[in-house]
């Protein structure tokens, strides 16, 4: 299984873009590999990001591991401030 990054390239809201670099810089410097699905690009990514999330409203960043869901921006800080990063990505 891989680890997956919903976000948006498209977003006016400077505190998402903010939150989604953060987990990216976060993920590289682990050297976690992930990969990336722009919602903005494909409506089916982002319904496909809400079903995970079981949630119809759910706003990116959203993050996965394979097809099993793991949080949002939230549990990832509050996991990084845990130093449970791998459990909470499931790796």
């Amino acid at each position: 299984m891989s680890v997956t990054v919903f976000f948006s390239s498209v977003s006016s809201n400077t505190l998402m873009k903010k939150n989604q670099n953060r987990i990216f810089s976060i993920l590289d410097s682990k050297k976690i590999p992930y990969k990336v699905v722009d919602i903005s690009q494909n409506p089916a990514d982002k319904d496909l990001m809400r079903q995970r999330a079981m949630d119809p409203t759910a706003l990116p960043p959203q993050i996965c591991n394979g097809d099993i869901y793991c949080g949002d921006f939230i549990a990832f800080d509050n996991a990084i401030e845990m130093e449970q990063l791998e459990a909470f990505l499931k790796i």
